[in-house]
Formats: C-alpha cells, structure tokens, sequence
C-alpha cells in the first residue's frame, strides 16, 4: 500500500509534524509505502491529509489537529481550508472525543469517521536512560511540564499548582520555548527547548507531569509523559484527559458549550476541585495506533472498491 502523507513538515516540531513522523515511521516499519510529496509518476492508495488540504489525488482521510474556536482570531476564515477538506475526505480521524464533539458542532456529522488517539514509540522510550544531574539529585520528587508555550497552556497555573500541592523536597522543571512567566524559586528550574530525547529523559525522572493547559485536544507532550509512567495532572475541559491515564488527578472546571471563546485568557482554576480520572486505560503505543490508522486506509479502499 503506498500513502500520501499530506501537509506534514518532517523538520518541523509541532504537534501535528511530531506526531507524523512518528507514525510514518511505524507504518514504514510494516511495509506501508509512505510518500512525503505528490509524484507523477506514483499515484498512492490513500492520502491522508493533516488538518488541510489543497488537492486530491486519491481517496482521501483527514486527520483533524483541531479547529479554530478563538474568538479574538478570524476563526471562520481560518477554518475554511480545514472545512473544505472534511467534506472532501472520504473519512475523517479525530485524535480525541474533545475534538470529534467540537467539530461535529461547527461542521456537522461525517459518514465515516473515528476517533485514534495520538501514540509514541515506546521501544524507543524503553532505551532512554532516566535524567541524571547532581542538583535534580538534591530533591525527593521531580515534577515536571513542557510545552510551547502560549497563554492557553497555562504555565501559571502550572507554577501555581506546584507552589500550593507539592512537598518541599520537590522541585518542578519547566521545559519548552517562550515560558510566558518567569518565577525565580529555589525549587523550580527552566530547562528551555529540549529535544525529544532530553524530554524523555526527563519525563522518565518525574513523578508527576503537570498540564493545565485549557481546551486541548490530545497533546503528545502527555501521551509521552504518561509513557515514561509520569502521574499526570490535568484540566478536565478538553481531551487530555482522555489520555492521561486513570490514576491522572483531573482539576474540575466548567463545561464548554463550544461557542467561541478568548483562547488566550483562559480562566483560574480551582485546585481543591480534585477529582480521580474514570476513563478507560487506552493503549498509547505507536504501533497499536498505526494498527488502527492502518484498518481506517483498508475500510476506505474497501468502500471504494463497492463503489
């Protein structure tokens, strides 16, 4: 089978590119042609189509990131191109129920559509080696959080929670680029922009892996963490929850009716709104997801050939 990866940029380290080079990899590995660009000579079974596209040159599946729901943002504009494409896909994947429910509200149902959530290679991980540095060997508990950071991923609530619940033989390490707060604490260290091998690394060492980010979708910083056996502590609006694991702490806060909102001013949390994740474990593998991703291209080629 040959697949047109679509709208990918494979040195980019986004959380959509990061996530399709992982599985690119993966389908590789089982004998999947995977293709990074459109050839004349070849025409692919499938292309699956990241978030967008602008052309069609076999039976189509669009993996869907998110959509845009920023009110301060032209999100009807910017949602065109990824609407467009729903309705051009022959089906559609969403990487959580967060995402299929909020989309289904804006665009309405589609024919055929499931929802895979993001995975990580966890033989890759089983060969990174746990952080070892002298002052992190001063502290009981390491906690930890990475992230590009923007407003809506709540590096303040991040610091907050950690000030107000751990221990003070803990200390929390921030890592990703453009933290847009600056605590200077004896127990709280910037490791700035790490490669994925120093974040594994990291997680590794960590006890807990806090993200309170508001309204994400499924972000591969927690599918990682919670690889590398990290207690995750999360929001319960969006779909990290779904990921995080059914010993995550999950911060209650109010439900969202899907109407556009300030992305980027993001209400305060309530921390004594505790309560333990009920969700079903799901397998976060890369190569059980590329399983699934894989019977998602035979299920469209099947149809197809009813046609």
């Amino acid at each position: 089978m040959k697949v047109l990866f679509d709208n990918i940029t494979l040195h980019s380290r986004s959380g959509p590119n990061s996530f399709a080079k992982k599985l690119l990899r993966e389908l590789e590995k089982k004998n999947i042609d995977v293709m990074t660009s459109p050839q004349k000579e070849i025409t692919p079974d499938i292309q699956l189509s990241f978030i967008a596209s602008h052309f069609k040159v076999a039976p189509m599946i669009q993996r869907l990131d998110g959509i845009y729901f920023n009110s301060d943002q032209d999100y009807l504009s910017l949602n065109t191109p990824i609407k467009e494409t729903f309705y051009a896909a022959d089906a559609v994947i969403y990487q959580s129920h967060f995402n299929k429910s909020l989309t289904e509200k804006w665009f309405g149902d589609h024919d055929n559509s499931v929802v895979i959530h993001n995975g990580t290679s966890i033989d890759l991980i089983s060969k990174v080696e746990p952080l070892d540095n002298p002052r992190l060997n001063e502290f009981e508990k390491i906690w930890s959080c990475a992230s590009s950071w923007r407003p809506h991923k709540r590096l303040e609530e991040n610091v907050r929670y950690f000030l107000e619940i751990a221990t003070d033989d803990t200390c929390l390490i921030i890592a990703g680029a453009n933290p847009d707060i600056q605590v200077s604490h004896p127990r709280i260290f910037y490791a700035g922009d790490l490669s994925w091998e120093a974040l594994i690394s990291l997680y590794k060492r960590s006890e807990k892996f806090i993200h309170l980010a508001w309204l994400d979708h499924c972000p591969n910083v927690v599918v990682d963490a919670r690889a590398c056996g990290c207690e995750i502590v999360c929001s319960s609006a969006g779909g990290t929850k779904e990921i995080a694991g059914n010993n995550a702490t999950i911060i209650k806060e109010n439900d969202w009716d899907f109407s556009p909102v300030r992305l980027y001013n993001p209400p305060r949390m309530d921390f004594s709104a505790k309560i333990q994740n009920t969700l079903t474990e799901i397998s976060l593998d890369i190569s059980d997801v590329s399983n699934q991703y894989i019977d998602v291209f035979n299920l469209v080629l099947e149809n197809k050939s009813t046609q």
